[in-house]
């Protein structure tokens, strides 16, 4: 492919890189808005609210929404470079990725214009936090055997079960949920039947959350529990039954949000070698060690041209299937390896956490080397994809899938 950017990319670059040499460093000084480098405290949640809505006065928060709905309609070749921009300039995390990248654009595509008017805004502006509720304890890694329920009663509907491992669900004042209307889909053997998706106002009664202390000593995940809830049927999003096509938009943006990150892998594998430089020099001498980084930047370059490569199929009209979950597996590798290596390569330095007077980077890596372990379940097991590619991509014989 060419990989020569055409003019207007160019344009959407240049106008990206002044607006951020512009805004980002008044920011970034400002004390009020000091980074305490945790992820689900409540001044890392103000600081990354009034970053997004920073954002939002240059339409840089949601550069891929059409221009209609505030965002610039970003081909995928500026949606890449928005990426690598954001990665290359170490910008504060957004408020509300999920609202962002994934959510909005359902409602954009599914939505009622009353429906579009009535949430878009808040998810611009940071004004409210979204989350998004399609994993159950009882479904395993099958999406489609979801079984908490959503009953039609009039003009409303009354939910019952249980969602798991639910991102942010304790920040969120609103949720994008599957739910099955059709409750004997799977008994009939047909469990991608009967799926709705619904928005739901996380303060409604009888919803209750739960977060989940991970193994990085955060709570960012979170058991969320419905008894006998009333939802509005104008809370539908889309018509009943048609959940499963939202959900596999939903997760498609997702994956592709994914595939992008590996422009911030990158920043993370520079940022890496230069703390090293400062920490525990010697270690860039060690055979193994050097072996490790180049590895991993290769690895990650290929999986840059990857990315691009879909993002190309995306620009011809065409599926870009399967390097999507191609990526995705190679990010969720990718951010473990990373973080093993951040461990190794900066020695007794990068054991210290978050909270000491001597912790590298605020415990960054430290904190990622825990952390990172979701990246093999997060946007789709890594054995679900695995499972997939090998049946319709590279079609190997049954025996030969994963278990």
């Amino acid at each position: 492919m060419d990989f020569a950017l055409a003019a207007e990319d160019e344009a959407f670059r240049d106008e990206l890189r002044s607006w951020l040499d512009e805004h980002l460093p008044p920011f970034l000084a400002s004390e009020e808005l000091a980074d305490d480098a945790g992820l689900s405290g409540e001044k890392s949640q103000r600081r990354r609210a009034a970053w997004q809505r920073l954002l939002h006065t240059g339409r840089w928060a949601a550069v891929h929404w059409p221009e209609e709905y505030g965002g610039r309609s970003a081909t995928a070749m500026q949606r890449i470079l928005y990426s690598e921009i954001m990665a290359e300039y170490r910008t504060p995390g957004l408020f509300n990725p999920n609202g962002l990248w994934q959510i909005g654009p359902m409602i954009i595509a599914w939505g009622t214009e009353e429906q579009k008017a009535r949430w878009l805004p808040s998810i611009l502006d940071a004004t409210d936090h979204w989350c998004q509720g399609f994993s159950e304890p009882d479904a395993g890694n099958d999406l489609a055997n979801l079984r908490t329920t959503a009953v039609r009663d009039g003009d409303r509907y009354v939910v019952n079960g249980q969602k798991t491992w639910i991102s942010t669900a304790h920040l969120a004042r609103w949720g994008l949920f599957l739910l099955r209307t059709d409750p004997t889909a799977i008994g009939r053997g047909a469990k991608h039947e009967g799926i709705t998706a619904f928005i739901l106002d996380m303060e409604t009664p009888g919803i209750e959350t739960r977060p989940l202390r991970d193994m990085a000593g955060e709570e960012m995940f979170n058991d969320v529990f419905f008894d006998d809830v009333s939802v509005p049927v104008d809370s539908r999003l889309g018509g009943e039954g048609e959940g499963w096509m939202v959900a596999m938009g939903t997760l498609g943006h997702e994956r592709v949000g994914i595939a992008g990150q590996v422009s911030l892998l990158a920043a993370d594998l520079r940022a890496l070698v230069m703390t090293a430089r400062s920490v525990n020099p010697d270690a860039l001498s060690d055979p193994a060690l050097r072996e490790r980084l180049a590895r991993a930047w290769t690895e990650i370059e290929l999986t840059r041209l990857l990315t691009v490569r879909a993002l190309s199929k995306i620009m011809k009209g065409e599926k870009n299937w399967p390097e999507v979950p191609f990526a995705k597996l190679q990010w969720a590798t990718l951010a473990q390896t990373l973080a093993a290596l951040a461990v190794d390569l900066l020695g007794p330095a990068g054991l210290l956490a978050r909270g000491g007077p001597d912790a590298v980077d605020r415990g960054k890596w430290t904190r990622l080397y825990a952390f990172q372990r979701y990246s093999s379940i997060g946007g789709g097991s890594s054995e679900v994809q695995k499972n997939i590619i090998a049946d319709r991509a590279i079609r190997l014989p049954g025996q030969a899938r994963l278990s």
